[in-house]
This record gives structure tokens, sequence and C-alpha cells, in this order.
């Protein structure tokens, strides 16, 4: 029985890095299509959101049937039940990265007006916090757990900085209005990327604890 369990929960952890090592690559290519106005590799991009979702049903349904066969407890029970809210922050991360290149359709028209180099140095920061976090969570790591949510205060700090830039820009000319907010939703997308990640990493304390937010769970 225990080896049966210890199998699956293997899969599970395989099909856990795939599935993150797929949302990373999204993040990537939506990020250098943004930087590039790649309006054909944005719509790749948003074309192919579907595969993550089928993704998460598949961990989904490899949980349940853990929980409902070998009927786990303590520390693979929840590793088991942060698994299920895993798939469910890499699934929007996913989400993020079409919305990121939907965004970039509507700014292919015109130059961008102002330099790209904070929004890249955000998502370079949210794809090395993903990476982490999942790296942790495999690992069973709890010191890079906590490194990873620590980590997010630089990414607040970064959405801070270009959002005010972005108003100032505005405040300068008013006609950089239309595209000073869609960079602003593009900037909110990787700061909700950065708090996903963060998200993980906290259910790598939960699944190592018992304690979710300085609340225990089980």
């Amino acid at each position: 029985m225990r080896i049966r369990l210890e199998e699956q929960l293997t899969q599970l952890n395989d099909a856990l890095i795939e599935m993150a090592s797929i949302v990373k690559e999204r993040i990537s290519r939506a990020t250098q299509a943004l930087i590039a106005q790649d309006v054909e590799e944005a719509k790749k991009i948003m074309a192919a959101d579907d595969e993550i979702d089928a993704m998460e049903k598949e961990i989904e349904r490899l949980c349940l049937t853990v929980i409902l066969q070998q009927q786990p407890v303590a520390r693979d029970l929840r590793f088991v039940s942060a698994c299920l809210k895993v798939i469910t922050d890499l699934e929007r991360i996913g989400d993020h990265a079409s919305d990121i290149s939907e965004f970039t359709t509507y700014l292919a028209g015109s130059p961008y007006i102002k330099k790209m180099e904070h929004i890249p140095l955000m998502a370079d920061l949210t794809m090395k916090m993903l990476t982490e976090s999942i790296e942790a969570f495999v690992t069973r790591d709890l010191k890079l757990a906590y490194k990873v949510i620590g980590d997010d205060d630089a990414v607040d700090e970064l959405f801070l900085l270009i959002k005010n830039e972005l108003i100032e820009l505005i405040n300068k000319n008013t006609c950089n209005g239309d595209q000073a907010l869609d960079l602003m939703m593009v900037t909110k997308y990787y700061e909700r990327i950065g708090d996903h990640a963060t998200n993980v990493a906290e259910w790598v304390v939960f699944s190592l604890t018992g304690t979710h937010k300085d609340s225990q769970i089980m």
C-alpha cells in the first residue's frame, strides 16, 4: 500500500513540475511578445491556454484518486491537499500570460511611450519566484518557500515604480493615457503572477508544517 502511495505521489510531483514548466514558458513567451510587439506570437499564446486548463483537470483527477484509493494522512494528506491549491494558482498564472498577450495585440499599433525596462524586470522576478516556489514544493524546502514569500515585496515595489512612471507620462501628455492604462493593466497582471507564486510558497509551508498564513489547518 505504501509503495503504491509513493508511486502516486511521485506521479503528482512530476505532473506538477511539467505544468509549472509550461506555465513559466508561457510567461516568458508572453513577455517577449510584449516587448517585441509580436501580435502573431501573442495570438498563439492565447490560443494555447486550453492546454494548461486540461493539465489542471488531470492533476486534480490524480489528487482525488490518491485521496480515494490511498486515504493518506498527516504530511501526505497535506501534500495532496496543497497540490489541489497549487494547480489553481498555476492555472491562473497561465490565464495571466494569456491576458498579457491579449494586451499585446492592443498595444502593437504604435511605439511604446516609455522604454520597456521595468516591466521585463518584473517578469523575470515573477518567473524566478515561480521556479523557486515549485522547487520548494517538490523538494520540501521550507527555507526556500519563505524566501519566495519575501521576494514578493520586490515585485510590489516595481509595480509602484511603473505605476508612478505611467502617471507622470499621462500628466505630461494626456494623449499617452490610453497606452498608459493598457501598460498599467499588463503591470498588474505581473503583480498578480507574483502573488500566485507567493501563494504556492505558502502552500509549501502548509504542506510541511500544517500551518497556512498563521492558522493551523491540519
